[in-house]
């Protein structure tokens, strides 16, 4: 380690940074080049032709001249994977279309199993035809009834 000094290990690991910095720079200009849905088949390849064959001043010259619009192209691409993945979740979520029967029938399905009273599934019932935001039913106060002393929504304490 004698003959290769400090300063110069600080040196290498510099000039190997900004290499690998440059390169990832090329990959961000080669992607955003292809993304680009407003520029032609000929436009893109000239930029590609400039970028390879005189790499480190392609780069920069493409930066300087559609930077600001890689960045809106970037916000708009992950904006279109928001709205892709929020649409999924309410697809598996089951939460769309059908709100009002669905609630209904899984209001039906709580009092048949004896979840909720005849007057709290009347109400929640009431909620969910007027087109309220009806809370889940089953959780505390699902029905909009205060909740009694002995934690059961609704009315009056169940056999006290």
């Amino acid at each position: 380690m004698d003959d290769y000094p400090l300063l110069n290990v600080f040196l290498s690991m510099l000039w190997f940074f900004l290499w690998v910095m440059w390169f990832f720079l090329l990959f961000k200009v080669c992607t955003d080049l292809f993304r680009d849905r407003s520029m032609g088949g000929w436009a893109k390849a000239g930029w590609l032709v400039f970028v390879l064959v005189l790499p480190y001043l392609g780069v920069f010259v493409y930066l300087i001249a559609r930077g600001r619009s890689m960045g809106e192209r970037d916000v708009e691409q992950l904006k279109e994977q928001d709205a892709a993945f929020r649409q999924y979740v309410r697809k598996a979520a089951g939460t769309e279309g059908g709100g009002t029967v669905d609630e209904l029938h899984r209001l039906a399905a709580l009092k048949e199993k004896g979840d909720i009273t005849q007057d709290e599934f009347e109400r929640a019932k009431a909620q969910v035809l007027s087109g309220a935001a009806a809370p889940s039913a089953g959780a505390p106060g699902a029905t909009g009834g205060s909740t009694s002393p002995s934690g059961t929504p609704g009315g009056p304490a169940r056999g006290a």
